[in-house]
């Protein structure tokens, strides 16, 4: 009789999988913490722990239901720390004859194991995650024939496909796709932000194996306890805690950053998602359910604005990775060529914004989204750094980071390397907005009025030199113009002084 053996990638801990449906003892699962995963890239401490925790509590949930599960712990003895070596020891000593793996999704490893079958002589098999709302391809099949990737097509054809709040008569609810303009308001201490949930998971173990094993991390983890949910059941506490509590205000402080909340109004499940403890479908649903029920009063821009994030955006980056992959991760169209600083890696400098949000994000492992786009990456743009490095840094601190998602984010969104695949214009900006959007600039060392001068903010004179140093890629883009009509408008001594000063904080980007 046929055996057949499953793997299950650190990812892919999916417990509504069609696999797990159905106990057979002539099938078994395996899960591998093995190096070439943990040393690809330097990641957060809290990462690794999240991830080792993670598989462990699934293995455990499947061997709970009789399901046969072999567990390669980094420290066992006979780990080969490859997903082939590790096989071949199963092979043989259990007389599999088949090899099963869920669709991988990061484009190396989606390559790796596509040699499995070949390598180990027996017959294998590919199937679907069962996660998403599209297929790899759905994406490009959607654009095929078109020069650009407009999300919001793609948005809107997903809501209609999916009937996600859309009216009997196939317009959407509200009358209105998006409500992207009513998202963008600061903090404004009107409403209490509920506290952060912390699951508080004892660490110790795995912690003490990483240094025993030498593997390198980055950022820390307080008293070895993990405050992210592992488990399916602690990310369905934590869904449930997002839609009563948070959702409500979403929206309106969906952009908003502020010194004294590390979280505001953001869900903090998007690593439970994105290893696939909860769905998009059934975020999506309880979000509805929600609103429809009118239990509690959340406005309409909330909802919208959160479902974009997911059936808009997520879907949106991942289809748009497997479009572009291998090729997407060596673009670099801006041609930037400068090392991130090593403030990066402690968050010591007198910059208050990047302080705080490099600073939480190696406090915690997370960051949301307008800090890591609108301050982090939005200084790595203006200062010109190698779109590598940054990607290298986002994939490996950010807890929810996996490439297919962090990557388009980073070298597309963020740094504008793809020369506007995903972004139709660069997103930098000034102090203007950091002021507006938050109060970091408060107390801050450096001035958010003044360009030029000893205490002048950085992100001013920067903001002129990025435009003024690309203008022959970036002046004829539409959504730009009014930026180079300024610039050209600058009287001359004015535009000097400013590029000087940018160039001496380029220089002297240690001592930023």
């Amino acid at each position: 009789m046929s055996k057949s053996l499953r793997l299950i990638l650190g990812d892919q801990l999916n417990h509504q999988h069609s696999w797990f449906q159905q106990v057979d003892p002539n099938i078994g699962y395996v899960l591998m913490e093995i190096r070439s995963e943990t040393d690809y890239v330097t990641h957060h401490i809290q990462k690794v722990c999240a991830f080792f925790c993670a598989m462990r509590a699934f293995a455990q949930h499947l061997k709970d239901l009789g399901h046969t599960v072999h567990y390669f712990q980094l420290d066992q003895a006979n780990n080969t720390h490859s997903f082939k070596g590790n096989i071949q020891l199963l092979v043989k000593e259990f007389v599999y004859t088949q090899i099963a793996y869920q669709e991988p999704d990061e484009y190396r490893l989606d390559q790796e194991l596509a040699k499995l079958g070949s390598e180990l002589g027996l017959p294998t098999e590919m199937v679907g995650s069962e996660h998403y709302y599209t297929s790899r391809q759905e994406l490009a099949q959607f654009f095929k024939g078109k020069k650009t990737f407009l999300l919001e097509s793609f948005y809107r054809a997903m809501r209609k496909k999916h009937n996600v709040l859309m009216q009997v008569n196939n317009e959407p609810v509200g009358d209105k796709w998006n409500f992207d303009a009513d998202n963008r308001k600061p903090y404004d201490n009107k409403v209490p932000v509920p506290p952060i949930p912390n699951f508080a998971i004892d660490c110790t173990e795995i912690v003490q194996m990483l240094e025993k094993d030498g593997v390198k991390t980055m950022g820390s983890i307080p008293d070895n306890l993990l405050p992210h949910p592992i488990t399916r059941a602690q990310s369905l506490k934590l869904l449930n805690l997002f839609v009563t509590e948070f959702l409500p205000w979403f929206g309106k402080y969906e952009d908003a950053m502020d010194t004294r909340f590390k979280q505001l109004f953001h869900s903090r499940f998007s690593f439970a998602m994105n290893v696939k403890l909860l769905s998009p479908m059934e975020v999506i649903e309880a979000v509805v359910r929600a609103y429809e029920c009118q239990t509690i009063q959340i406005p309409l821009e909330s909802v919208e604005g959160f479902i974009r994030q997911i059936l808009g955006w997520r879907e949106y980056m991942r289809g748009i990775y497997w479009l572009q992959m291998p090729e997407y991760a060596t673009l670099n169209f801006l041609e930037h060529k400068r090392p991130l600083p090593s403030w990066f890696w402690t968050g010591e400098t007198k910059m208050n914004c990047l302080k705080h949000s490099i600073g939480q994000s190696l406090d915690m492992a997370y960051a949301h989204h307008i800090q890591r786009l609108m301050i982090i990456g939005n200084f790595a743009l203006l200062y010109g750094a190698h779109p590598d490095e940054v990607d290298a840094w986002y994939l490996g601190v950010y807890i929810d980071a996996i490439e297919w998602v962090e990557i388009t984010n980073t070298r597309g969104m963020s740094q504008y390397a793809d020369g506007g695949i995903v972004g139709s214009k660069p997103y930098v900006s000034s102090a203007n907005y950091i002021q507006k959007m938050s109060n970091y600039c408060k107390g801050c060392y450096y001035n958010a009025k003044e360009k030029v001068g000893e205490n002048a903010c950085p992100f001013n004179s920067l903001y002129w030199h990025f435009y003024d140093r690309h203008q022959d890629k970036l002046a004829k883009n539409p959504r730009i113009g009014m930026a180079y009509v300024t610039l050209n408008k600058m009287n001359p001594t004015d535009r000097e002084a400013i590029m000087k000063q940018a160039e001496k904080y380029i220089a002297g980007v240690e001592g930023l």
